[in-house]
């Protein structure tokens, strides 16, 4: 399979940076709180950050391990490093101790860039690792004396903290002026992202992922999202997460766009950043768009220059009324399912055509990508509709786990990727994710999909959010559990939930037990933590 007339270029995306860099060098590639970093400040930053890791000993195919929230820091810091060949590895700054030390061990990593409040973790598995240099950033470094944007709690610090002797001052490295030397890269095999999978079952794997699949599917969101250079994103998706790297990392390099960056989500944040910097592009997570609609005084902010809303359905789904609540908000938005994807394939598998979307879908299979649904059990593909295993193939596919071969031969065979996700597929080629295999319930010898049943309990009008899991049960082998996060206001009573359920749902898929919860556990980027769930009864 080729890319021809899909890709801009041949080159890596580090390479779009620098003729971005010469091209519009005074262009504010990324807004932070209203503090202007240019497309030729964030080439120059990472230039001289590549400097220092090569004086470091760092050389092409070497891990760097990333360590941090959402900040411009992160940005130089990623294509620093890939500009000497080096590989970014994120760990997810909500990792602990123990977390941290498998993930850099597992990479022999020498060298991480942390945010100075991690780095007393860092410290604790400095010995027991490979680790030989600390870089630290502190966000505060780079905000600008009047924010535009209310800056969260975290933020607010009165004067710079003083970093530990054993830490190196990122900041001072990206504003030494170093030159890095030149490095060739082999953009269909050199490494250039080594992502982790959640590790839902098992550990950790860290994927390998090349510098073609990062300008791939960088290329194919640009031109399916319809991204140019004179938009404005809005970023708050985490960036070492796979999706929130490609919308606040790739893309806004590939197209030349501004960037608004934000640490984390905030409600009142996201109405002053579309209003202060006129946001034209947002991708979200549909709990976002509630809580946006949901703040008191959204009245005084002007939402006319959003145009398009990309959004992950998590804990709530994205419905064609929710959709339509968020146009009567946003008058100007086009809102819609973001994509099917995961790390493995650099994510954006596929995408929801702006003039025909399929509601409960998500989307058709995105330019120079083929999806299948194969019987788990035979391997033979299903005709539409049947539900069946997910496998793709494009040039986004990994090239394996980093030393991992069982693994890999087991998800990645003859250029498929076999993804162990349930789906279906309509005779016009949408597709609809419907859960992990793995976390499937088998109640009775029935197939119950939590998905599905999320889907139905999500009607209640008392219901916010909801989780499904499979319950051990001695006669029936597992029963369904629901967790449920209330409406503010609205107090359920878990007995009438179950009646309600048992009225709307098939007896097998109606849950026997439900727990009332403040909020359900998810990972940094929003995705849900079952297996925390299953820990818990």
């Amino acid at each position: 399979m080729t890319t021809t007339g899909l890709l801009p270029s041949d080159l890596p995306l580090h390479e779009h940076l620098r003729a971005h860099a010469r091209a519009t060098p005074d262009k504010a590639a990324y807004l932070w709180y209203g503090a202007r970093i240019t497309f030729a400040e964030l080439d120059q930053a990472s230039d001289a950050f590549a400097a220092r890791l090569h004086q470091l000993g760092v050389r092409k195919g070497d891990p760097v391990a990333l360590f941090m929230n959402n900040c411009p820091q992160y940005v130089m810091a990623h294509y620093g490093i890939q500009k000497l060949g080096a590989i970014v590895c994120p760990c997810g700054p909500l990792n602990k101790e123990h977390e941290l030390e498998y993930q850099l061990s597992d990479l022999q990593a020498r060298v991480i860039v942390a945010a100075d409040s991690l780095l007393p973790i860092v410290e604790k598995v400095r010995e027991r690792t490979g680790l030989q240099h600390v870089f630290a950033v502190r966000y505060g470094d780079l905000l600008p004396s009047t924010p535009t944007i209310d800056l969260p709690a975290e933020l607010q610090v009165c004067e710079a903290p003083v970093l530990p002797a054993s830490a190196e001052d990122f900041l001072q490295v990206a504003r030494s002026g170093g030159k890095p030397p030149p490095v060739t890269i082999d953009i269909d095999n050199d490494v250039a992202l080594m992502t982790y999978t959640s590790g839902t079952t098992g550990l950790p794997k860290g994927a390998m992922l090349t510098f073609r699949n990062a300008l791939y599917k960088t290329a194919v969101s640009v031109n399916t999202k319809h991204v140019t250079a004179d938009d404005v994103l809005l970023a708050i998706a985490p960036l070492y997460h796979i999706a929130g790297m490609l919308m606040g990392v790739n893309i806004p390099i590939l197209s030349g766009a501004t960037t608004v960056l934000l640490h984390r989500f905030d409600p009142m944040a996201v109405l002053q950043a579309i209003d202060r910097h006129k946001v034209t592009w947002w991708y979200s997570i549909a709990p976002m768009n509630v809580a946006v609609m949901a703040v008191p005084d959204a009245a005084r902010y002007d939402r006319s220059s959003l145009r398009q809303n990309s959004v992950t359905s998590f804990g709530i789904g994205f419905t064609e009324a929710l959709a339509q609540q968020w146009q009567a908000f946003a008058p100007n938005c086009r809102a819609m399912e973001a994509a099917y994807g995961l790390s493995e394939t650099h994510t954006m598998d596929t995408y929801m055509p702006d003039g025909a979307i399929r509601w409960g879908t998500h989307g058709v299979a995105v330019d120079g990508n083929e999806i299948r649904i194969l019987d788990p059990d035979t391997g033979a593909e299903l005709p539409a509709g049947d539900i069946g295993e997910i496998v793709l193939r494009n040039a986004g596919v990994f090239k394996g786990y980093w030393n991992k071969p069982d693994a890999t031969a087991q998800t990645l065979r003859s250029g498929w990727v076999h993804t162990g996700d349930m789906g279906r597929m309509d005779a016009d080629g949408y597709l609809t994710f419907i859960g992990r295999f793995k976390e499937m319930i088998k109640v009775s010898g029935y197939s119950v999909f939590p998905e599905e049943v999320e889907g139905i309990l999500i009607k209640h009008p008392a219901v916010a959010q909801v989780a499904v899991i499979g319950k051990p049960d001695a006669d029936k082998g597992e029963v369904v559990m629901a967790f449920i996060v209330p409406k503010a206001g609205q107090h359920p009573d878990a007995a009438e939930l179950l009646a309600w359920s048992r009225d709307n749902m098939a007896t097998y898929k109606a849950p026997r037990d439900i727990r009332l919860i403040d909020a359900l556990p998810a990972t940094g980027a929003g995705k849900l933590l079952r297996r925390l769930l299953k820990e818990s009864i």
